[in-house]
C-alpha cells in the first residue's frame, strides 16, 4: 500500500469532529487581524432551513430529555459542481445519511450510518410543488429526493426526518445537510487529500480513474471518490460508507496540519460553511462550536461508529438484488437503546448481529383475534410483502384485546423477536407449549394497524 494506513487515519474522535475542524480554527484566523470580519462572513455562509411546519404532530417522544439526535445528510443534487458525477437527475439526491446521538450526560456518543439502499417505508411527504407523495416502500434515500422535488433543502430534510423517525422511533432534534460540491473547495484549499486505494478504481459513472496505492487527489477527483460506488470492490453502498469515512479521516488530519496557514484555513472554512444547511437552532458558528466542544470532552473509546444491521433483501425477495433489509430484532434493539439513552458499542452490536435471521426463514401462522372478517388475510399479505413466510391463516379461539406473538416453548426466540419488532415495537413475544414446532404464531388484535408492520 505504500505508506502505512496510520498516515491517513485519525482516531474515532477525529471522524466525528471532521466537519467541525474548521469551526475550531476561527480563533487562529482571528490572530491574523481580521477575525471579526471573517467570523461574520463564515457565520453568514451557513444557510438556515426551518422544517418544523413540515413534520406534523405525530412524532416520536423524546424518551431521554437532554439527549440529542442530529441527522446529517450528504446532499448530491447533481446541480452545478455535482452535475458531472452520475446520470442526469432533476431532483435533489442524498448518498449519505447519518444520525449522531449525543446522550444527556455527554459521556459517550454514537454515529449511526443508514445504507442508502435500505428498503424502508417512506411516509407521505409534502413535495414542495403543491403535491404530496403517497406512503410506500423504497430506498431510504428517496425521501430526500421526494421532499426536495422543488429544490428546497427544508422539504428534502423534512421528508428524510419523517422517514428516519417512522422507521426507527428516534426523535430527530436537529439536522445538517452538507452539499458534496463543498468538498471540492475544501480539498483544493488544503492542496489535496491523500487516499490509498488497495486496488485500481475504474468508475466511468463517477468519472474516476485511479491507480492502486497512495496518491494525493484534488477537489475535482475527490467528488468522484466520495460518490463512486460501481467499479470499486463489490460495488456496494456499504463499501462506499467505509470509503467516505476514510476520506473524512484524511480530510480532518490535513485540516489540522494547516492550522498555521490562515489562507488555507479561510478557503477551507469558506467552502465548508457555504455547503452547510441546518435547522435555525444550529445555523451559526456558535452553536456548531458548542456542539464540537461537547464532543471533544467525550473519550475516544466511547465514540461508537455503527451501521444499521442489514442483509441483502434478495434473501427475502429473490427478485430484489438492489436493496438491503434491516436485520431484526437487532436493528430495533439498537434504535430502542439510543432512544432510551443506553450506550451501545460496535463490538456489542456486531456480537448480536452474528445470529442472522432472514425474514423469509420465519414461518408465521396468522390468527384473527379481532372478530373483523378478513383481518388475518390482510395481515398475512402485509407480512409476505416484508419477506416473511406465512404458512397458514385462520381465526383465534376467541377475540383478544391486544396482539401477541407466541413461539414454541424451549426454542430460541430470535425468530419471534424478529417478527415482533416488525410490528411497530408494541409486542413482546412469549413462549407457549401450544405453538407447533418450527412456527411463530401471530394473534392479531384490534391494536395492530397494517401500517405498523415494517
Amino acid at each position: 500500500m505504500g505508506k502505512r494506513r496510520a498516515d491517513v487515519r485519525l482516531t474515532r474522535r477525529g471522524r466525528v469532529l471532521a466537519w467541525s475542524a474548521g469551526v475550531l480554527c476561527v480563533g487562529v484566523l482571528g490572530v491574523a487581524g481580521a477575525g471579526t470580519w471573517i467570523y461574520q462572513q463564515l457565520n453568514g455562509n451557513i444557510t438556515s432551513a426551518d422544517v418544523d411546519d413540515k413534520l406534523g404532530g405525530d412524532r416520536p417522544e423524546n424518551l431521554s430529555p437532554g439527549s440529542k439526535n442530529i441527522m446529517i445528510v450528504g446532499s448530491d443534487s447533481r446541480d452545478g459542481a455535482n452535475a458531472g458525477y452520475g446520470k442526469d437527475l432533476t431532483t435533489m439526491q442524498s448518498d449519505t445519511l447519518l444520525v449522531l446521538h449525543i446522550p444527556a450526560d455527554r459521556k459517550w456518543a454514537a454515529v449511526v450510518s443508514f445504507p442508502r439502499d435500505s428498503w424502508v417505508r417512506i411516509p407521505a411527504c409534502d413535495k414542495g410543488d403543491g403535491t404530496k407523495s403517497k406512503e410506500h416502500h423504497f430506498k431510504i434515500n428517496e425521501a430526500f429526493a421526494l421532499g426536495g422535488t422543488s429544490g428546497e433543502v427544508a422539504g428534502a430534510a423534512a421528508c428524510s426526518i419523517k422517514t428516519v423517525e417512522e422507521n426507527t422511533g428516534l426523535r430527530i432534534d436537529h439536522f445538517m445537510s452538507v452539499d458534496f460540491s463543498g468538498f471540492k473547495g475544501m480539498v483544493d484549499a488544503l492542496d489535496g487529500i491523500e487516499v490509498c486505494p488497495k486496488e485500481p478504481i475504474r468508475s466511468p459513472k463517477a468519472k474516476l480513474n485511479l491507480p492502486a496505492g497512495c496518491q494525493t487527489i484534488n477537489g475535482e477527483t475527490s467528488l468522484g471518490y466520495v460518490r463512486a460506488r460501481y467499479g470499486i470492490g463489490n460495488n456496494s453502498d456499504i463499501g462506499r460508507i467505509g470509503r467516505q469515512q476514510e476520506f473524512m479521516d484524511a480530510l480532518a488530519k490535513k485540516a489540522k496540519s494547516k492550522l498555521g496557514s490562515p489562507d488555507a484555513m479561510y478557503g477551507f472554512l469558506n467552502s465548508a460553511t457555504k455547503s452547510l444547511t441546518t435547522d435555525p437552532d444550529m445555523a451559526g458558528i456558535k452553536p456548531l462550536y458548542s456542539l464540537a466542544s461537547q464532543l471533544q470532552d467525550i473519550p475516544s473509546d466511547r465514540l461508537a461508529f455503527l451501521t444499521v444491521p442489514n442483509y441483502p433483501r434478495e434473501a427475502d425477495v429473490p427478485t430484489d438484488r438492489a436493496n438491503v433489509a434491516w436485520q431484526y430484532p437487532q436493528a430495533a434493539d439498537l434504535f430502542t437503546a439510543l432512544a432510551k439513552d443506553q450506550e451501545t458499542s460496535k463490538g456489542a452490536l456486531e456480537a448480536k448481529t452474528k445470529n442472522l435471521v432472514y425474514a423469509s426463514s420465519v414461518r408465521v401462522r396468522v390468527l384473527n383475534g379481532t372478530g373483523v372478517s378478513g383481518r388475518a388475510a390482510d395481515v398475512a399479505a402485509k407480512l409476505r410483502e416484508n419477506g416473511f413466510t406465512v404458512v397458514a391463516t385462520g381465526n383465534a379461539s376467541s377475540n383478544v384485546s391486544t396482539t401477541s406473538v407466541r413461539y414454541p416453548q424451549g426454542v430460541d426466540d430470535t425468530g419471534a423477536r424478529a417478527l415482533a419488532t416488525r410490528l411497530g415495537g408494541k409486542v413482546t413475544p412469549t413462549a407457549s407449549a401450544e405453538v407447533s414446532a418450527g412456527t411463530v404464531e401471530l394473534v392479531v388484535g384490534p391494536d395492530l394497524k397494517l401500517d405498523d408492520i415494517r
